[in-house]
Order: structure tokens, then C-alpha cells, then sequence
């Protein structure tokens, strides 16, 4: 049995567009109907008042299938928002430092930096020297060797700290969790009532 090829999302020859002496036909319902001249299929799509529409231009003789063109588009077209809504777009988030850095500013920027890591995001971390600074960059690669070790459980460091002008950077992405990890802390957690909504 031959199979039904995938329909290409590029843009299609339908109806009378289609100037192909002979064409496979398909029918709206997926039955094969053989190889016959364009305008007989023509006829027998617009009898059902239905369209046809070339799916596979590459094959020998053209395959065409008979179908509501209209309502194809509108569910693909759904079909690509749907994909899109369910797509985790990874942003790079910048957290911005300088070598005087005290403790407590130094806690916050690192809550924050993990905050944006556990949301899955990638993170860049900058130390900014300024006039004299530049003399001590020791200072600041420490700084960030410092913040990556703190983020070794959420984190990996995909570039060392590099001194680009006055600015040092370095950048982290999120480690993906293991499922056996995950499935674990499911099993260890207490079932909660089904009513009862998760706490943020």
C-alpha cells in the first residue's frame, strides 16, 4: 500500500493552479484513487465542494489530495501557535558587580543569579572596573570564580572569566535536572489533598 506523503507547509498549488496533465489522486478521506488528468480530479474535488491540492510536486505523477483547503490552514496555522505557547524561550539575564563588592550585596546579586538559573535561563556576570581597578583584576576574576562555586548545584560554567575593556564577564547555564532526581524528591514529598492548590 502506498503511503500518504506529508504535506509540505510551504505554500501550495491548489485548484486551478495546478497545470499537471495527470496527477495521484488521494481523496478527503484518505483512499487512494489513482492516476488520472488533472481536471477529472478537479471535478471530483469540487463535486464534494472540496479543493485540490498538490501535496507532493516532487513525485512522478504529482500527488494531489482532495481536502478543505481553508480549514487545513486555519488548524496548522493553530497547531504552530499551540507548539510556540508551549516553547521555553531562554533568555540571557546579566548580573552586574563591582570588585568592592561587600557580603551583602554580594548575597543578594547571588540569590538573584540563582533565582534566574532555576527559571532556566542562562546567566552572564560582569565585574566593572573603574580608573585604578584595573590594576587589581585579580581582584574581580576571584569575585566570579567565587559566585560560579556558589551556583555549582544549579549551574555549569560555560566560559571563564574573560576581561573584555573595563568589563570581566563570565557566563552559566542552568543544569538540566535528572528525571531520576526528579521522580525522587515526588516520591519523598507528602501527597497533598487533589483540592488543594500548590503553594508558589
Amino acid at each position: 500500500m502506498m503511503e500518504v506523503p506529508a504535506i509540505n507547509k510551504l505554500a501550495h498549488q491548489i485548484n486551478e493552479d495546478i497545470r499537471d496533465k495527470e496527477i495521484r489522486l488521494i481523496g478527503d478521506d484518505g483512499e487512494q484513487l489513482g492516476v488520472m488528468p488533472a481536471t477529472e480530479a478537479l471535478d471530483i474535488a469540487y463535486e464534494k465542494d472540496l479543493d485540490l491540492v498538490k501535496i507532493s510536486p516532487g513525485a512522478k505523477p504529482p500527488v494531489c489530495k482532495i481536502m478543505d483547503y481553508g480549514k487545513f490552514k486555519f488548524e496548522q496555522s493553530k497547531r504552530e501557535k499551540e507548539a510556540k505557547k508551549h516553547q521555553h524561550v531562554v533568555e540571557i539575564k546579566e548580573i552586574r558587580m563591582s570588585p568592592v563588592i561587600d557580603t551583602n550585596d554580594f548575597n543578594v546579586k547571588l540569590r538573584n543569579g540563582q533565582k534566574f538559573l532555576n527559571e532556566g535561563n542562562r546567566l552572564k556576570v560582569t565585574i566593572r572596573f573603574r580608573g585604578r581597578q584595573m590594576a587589581h583584576t585579580e581582584i574581580g576574576a576571584g569575585i566570579l570564580e567565587r559566585f560560579a562555586k556558589c551556583c555549582e548545584e544549579c549551574a555549569v560554567l560555560d566560559k571563564n572569566p574573560k576581561l573584555e575593556g573595563r568589563n570581566m564577564s563570565m557566563f552559566l547555564s542552568p543544569k538540566a535536572q535528572k528525571p531520576e532526581k526528579a521522580e525522587k524528591a515526588e516520591q519523598k514529598a507528602p501527597p497533598e489533598p487533589a483540592e488543594t492548590p500548590a503553594e508558589e
